[in-house]
């Protein structure tokens, strides 16, 4: 058992504390203010705050964690290593040279987003506001990284001081914005994209490809369902979770009508194979009321409640999208992450609970954060599937380095072969037989 001193136990420093030693090093830990029960442990203990306790391991602590209001912050961020930190510290008995609690706990709450900051147009917080963005350390999952210098400072004093070792995680999340190409869309959706064909984009053959398909000659471009279920059958050990779009059809949002039969049962379907999720839609991200009809929309489908989300356009605002998904019960939340860069938004890849800042309390929410989206490098990076790829194994050796999850953000209509994604697909099955691999 672990015993930690802490001068004055607050929810900020609580809910670090069990985040880095019960959820990433999953080591047993107690936390106690008594001095005597301290000095008397004679197991594996630290003490963290201004001043040394005897000889015992020490972390010099900064004002962070006791600190109730969210105020402006000074980071101070410097390179140890090759790793990035925050909050240093000067004093020569500290452990580490910088205050590693109270930076997990800036990037895990992302304090920043609290702040003042300018948004996209979507209203989103852009990677470009972020300190992680500015001091080039986007691509590190640097809270992991700092839980094994922790674990290793640790170790060097205790010899049983031995947390299990963290291994590599895959999971491979699938958005469907659009089940379907052409099927599906009503009469008025395809006149409208035929007109577009002709007038708009003057492809004729788009109309034919669009005609072969509704008279079922061709698959559906979009239709690429049964291969993702086949490439991961290959991959049993990696997970796989699908979200649909629930919404109604609007400016944007796009989905296939979720009264369709077709894609009711394609949705059972994929039911059978992996996890379903919830897309909310553009609007629901801070309305209640819509998340609520989108969630019975897919529940109704399944027969089963549902349990995890990830907003469409990935819009978030802390912490109001996070208490609308708890409200109507939904406890897992994946759209942590950049639309325009790939990385850590978080410092990590690894699922973790949610602290609400405003209330300053932990909360049963888990945030899944993803590192890459593909349509990042499509649309904002301008990425080619190979170039994509050389950034997709930078993030699976980041991951294996410090044994956190890495979690991939897909959509179906990327793994088609068509509309200038040809090569996707070599890329997909490439980044998940390396991650394999690397295992």
């Amino acid at each position: 058992m672990l015993l930690i001193h802490v001068p004055r136990l607050t929810n900020r420093l609580g809910y670090t504390l069990n985040v880095i030693f019960r959820h990433f090093m999953r080591v047993d830990f107690q936390i106690t203010a008594d001095i005597d029960l301290f000095n008397s442990h004679q197991g594996p203990k630290f003490s963290y705050g201004q001043h040394q306790i005897g000889d015992a391991p020490f972390f010099r602590a900064c004002d962070l964690l006791f600190e109730t209001s969210i105020e402006e912050q000074s980071p101070r961020p410097f390179r140890l290593g090759d790793t990035a930190a925050l909050f240093p510290v000067h004093s020569q008995a500290s452990a580490l040279p910088f205050d590693p609690f109270a930076s997990a706990f800036y990037c895990l709450s992302r304090y920043e987003e609290y702040l003042p900051h300018f948004n996209d147009v979507h209203g989103r917080f852009p990677a470009t506001e972020s300190l992680a963005y500015k001091e080039h350390f986007l691509h590190q999952a640097v809270v992991d990284r700092w839980t094994a210098m922790i674990a290793s400072s640790l170790s060097d004093w205790f010899e049983d001081f031995t947390p299990p070792a963290r291994t590599i995680d895959v999971e491979d999340t699938i958005d469907i914005d659009a089940a379907y190409c052409y099927r599906n869309k009503g009469v008025l959706r395809t006149v409208s994209g035929i007109c577009r064909d002709l007038f708009v984009a003057h492809d004729p053959s788009l109309v034919r490809k669009r005609i072969n398909v509704l008279a079922r000659k061709k698959s559906d471009p979009f239709d690429t369902f049964d291969y993702i279920i086949d490439v991961h059958s290959r991959h049993p050990r990696m997970k796989l979770q699908f979200f649909p779009l629930m919404a109604d059809y609007n400016v944007n949002d796009k989905p296939i009508s979720y009264q369709n039969n077709d894609f009711r049962l394609l949705l059972q379907h994929l039911g059978d194979y992996a996890k379903m999720g919830l897309h909310g839609s553009y609007a629901s991200y801070d309305n209640p009321d819509l998340l609520v009809v989108e969630s019975e929309r897919l529940e109704t489908i399944l027969h089963r409640p549902t349990v995890s989300n990830r907003y469409h356009f990935l819009r978030l605002s802390l912490p109001k999208s996070y208490n609308v998904l708890m409200n109507n019960g939904i406890l897992h939340d994946y759209t942590m992450g950049y639309a325009e860069e790939v990385g850590f938004r978080a410092g990590t890849g690894t699922p973790y609970p949610f602290f609400d800042l405003e209330s300053d309390c932990e909360t049963p929410l888990f945030i899944h954060p993803f590192a890459a989206m593909d349509s990042t490098f499509y649309y904002y990076k301008k990425f080619t599937s190979t170039q994509a790829e050389s950034v997709y194994r930078h993030l699976v050796d980041e991951c294996r380095h410090v044994g956190c999850r890495l979690s991939l953000l897909w959509h179906n209509q990327s793994l088609c072969e068509d509309f200038g994604w040809q090569g996707w697909r070599d890329t997909f099955e490439s980044v998940l037989n390396y991650a394999d691999e690397t295992r």
